[in-house]
């Protein structure tokens, strides 16, 4: 016989067992071939009348806006017995309605066509899902608990992969909106490989078209990078519910990208495994792997809370993700997937975009890191010159971890260790950063005086760091070759198709873009071939009369012939000079692999 008692625990018990999260979803992909998504959202516990729910404006990871909300479509409201509420819109990117329940069910559709780390693709061979492109939220619910089911295509062999926490069947949870939108995820016929590193699962999800023994060869490759990572810090971070996942889709109607997570990342590919000449992806596993410390738990101060609903800045970005560039490339040479001459040759297409841009003239790395919501994957249909003042953080900060690693090394230190203490002090002990931090961090491991004049000349300012010095001691020489002419120009169709860059020959020449050269010292111009033959024929400081076209008139200027400012960096032993013991020890201490 049941007392009382007992059945008053018994219905609490099953009342807490049916219980849904404030934030409830359910997507189903009935629609894949048209690109389409059908989402339902019940959103409870609502204290006020007036609800309001949205759509983000931004993607945890990127800076700029993307309006999600442009790819939502039949909206439709109810309280929890079905009744119609009526929906307005207070802005683009939100719903508003009154008049509920307690509680709001939302029924929408989403059409989503563009595979990367920012938006959603929906079509026959996946479902990949960035949640904020995906998913509209409550303002009022987002420090509250969410479940999402996702209903995969059984026809098409789905299966999912996510980092949110499984609860049963295809249903999963996050304890709330920000790492809920923080969770990309996957929904295919996917490979799947693990291994245990130090308690924690480490996973590949490949929704590729390859064979299963491209996929074993791939993952060795991953797990390279995963061991020479671990050892910059020292450790792996504790990963929420024991796993890192790779989320990686390499099939052609995706665009390129790679996008970092708090337990997983993002990394997609046109190309297939087939492709063994590229490190293209392999390269991208790494940067978004290091982002595991750097940037997700060695958090800049100014990310956090990361805000949907406007663009998020931060002047710490030349640190975020330019170190984590660095050490891409790094990690790749320590891991034995690129060659030491190839590592070096990698080097100088970044050193000449870097210290050949004019934009160091008009900002310093921490204010190029500001620029980031009108770069990163921003749109706009207004023509920028972005050429001559914008340097992207990602490589500025490529070289300043560069330069940083080979001036730590002359004093016998290394950038690994900085990154270990940075790691303990901030990262470990989920404590939020500024540059001032990192400057301190800098002067307790190398000394204050150093430290200062690291951040005073080269991150508050735009300085370049003597590189000649710090190349010769690990055996590499920095060349330059300015017998070789410049002109500042690029053409198709003998019309200028970009702008000059600044204080270049062209631009002191008065030439802009859409200009058509017409003549060049009184030589007709009658094809790009033929104007690349009659341009070679001249060197450093030749002074040319340019007849051009302008708006419909003829014009004509002086050019003076530039020198060459590009670098070419090589190894010693390729460019004939001898390698030194001592200089080799200090190349192999940078660049070998290093123990686990």
């Amino acid at each position: 016989m049941k007392t009382p008692f007992f059945s008053i625990l018994l219905s609490l018990f099953l009342l807490c067992a049916n219980a849904q999260a404030p934030s409830s979803y359910k997507i189903s992909f009935e629609e894949a071939v048209h690109h389409e998504a059908q989402i339902e959202a019940t959103f409870s516990n609502l204290k006020k009348d007036e609800v309001i729910f949205r759509m983000s404006r931004s993607s945890p990871g990127r800076y700029a806006l993307h309006e999600f909300a442009k790819n939502v479509f039949d909206v439709k409201v109810t309280d929890s017995n079905g009744n119609p509420l009526t929906i307005t819109r207070p802005d683009p990117y939100s719903w508003k309605t009154s008049g509920h329940d307690g509680s709001i069910q939302v029924s929408y559709r989403l059409f989503a066509n563009h595979g990367d780390g920012t938006y959603a693709q929906v079509d026959e061979t996946h479902a990949h899902l960035n949640i904020p492109a995906t998913f509209m939220y409550v303002p009022e619910l987002m420090d509250q608990e969410i479940e999402v089911t996702f209903i995969p295509r059984e026809d098409l062999n789905w299966k999912i992969a996510t980092q949110l926490k499984p609860l049963e069947e295809n249903t999963y949870y996050a304890k709330d909106l920000q790492y809920f939108m923080d969770s990309p995820t996957e929904l295919s016929n996917f490979s799947r490989r693990s291994f245990v590193l130090d308690g924690e699962t480490i996973t590949l999800v490949l929704h590729h078209r390859g064979t299963e023994d491209e996929v074993d060869r791939y993952f060795e490759q991953v797990k390279k990078v995963v061991l020479q990572e671990k050892y910059v810090y020292g450790e792996l971070p504790e990963f929420d519910y024991g796993e890192y996942t790779f989320l990686a889709c390499y099939m052609p109607h995706v665009d390129g990208d790679g996008m970092e997570h708090r337990n997983s990342t993002v990394c997609t590919s046109t190309s297939d495994l087939s492709d063994q000449n590229s490190v293209g992806k392999i390269s991208t596993i790494a940067h978004e792997f290091f982002h595991a410390w750097n940037i997700e738990r060695i958090r800049p101060q100014a990310l956090e809370p990361f805000n949907f609903e406007k663009a998020n800045m931060s002047g710490e970005l030349w640190f975020g993700e330019g170190f984590t560039s660095y050490y891409a490339g790094l990690i790749l040479c320590r891991s034995q997937l690129m060659e030491t001459e190839t590592y070096v040759n990698w080097l100088t297409g970044s050193f000449n975009y870097v210290w050949n841009s004019s934009g160091r003239l008009f900002y310093s790395p921490i204010e190029m890191s500001y620029q980031a919501p009108f770069q990163d994957a921003a749109e706009s249909v207004d023509q920028t010159n972005s050429r001559n003042t914008f340097i992207s953080y990602y490589s500025y900060g490529h070289m300043l971890g560069l330069a940083l690693d080979l001036s730590l090394r002359e004093m016998g230190l290394n950038l690994d260790d900085f990154m270990k203490l940075v790691w303990k002090k901030y990262g470990k002990k989920a404590k939020y950063y500024t540059n001032k931090d990192l400057q301190q961090v800098l002067g307790e491991y190398a000394g204050d005086k150093f430290g200062d004049y690291f951040f005073n000349s080269f991150i508050y300012k735009a300085e370049m760091p003597d590189y000649e010095k710090l190349f010769n001691t690990v055996g590499i020489v920095l060349n330059t070759n300015p017998t070789t002419p410049v002109y500042g120009i690029n053409f198709t169709d003998t019309i200028l198709r970009g702008y000059p860059a600044f204080e270049s020959p062209a631009y002191k020449a008065g030439l802009t873009k859409g200009d058509k050269i017409l003549k060049i010292d009184d030589v007709p111009i009658i094809s790009d071939s033929q104007l690349t033959e009659l341009l070679k024929t001249y060197k450093p400081g030749d002074l040319l009369s340019i007849e051009f076209e302008r708006y419909e008139k003829s014009s004509t200027t002086t050019l003076e012939v530039g020198s060459n400012p590009n670098f070419q960096l090589s190894l010693y032993e390729k460019a004939g000079l001898i390698l030194e013991d001592s200089t080799k020890v200090n190349r192999t201490n940078w660049l070998a692999p290093k123990d686990h």
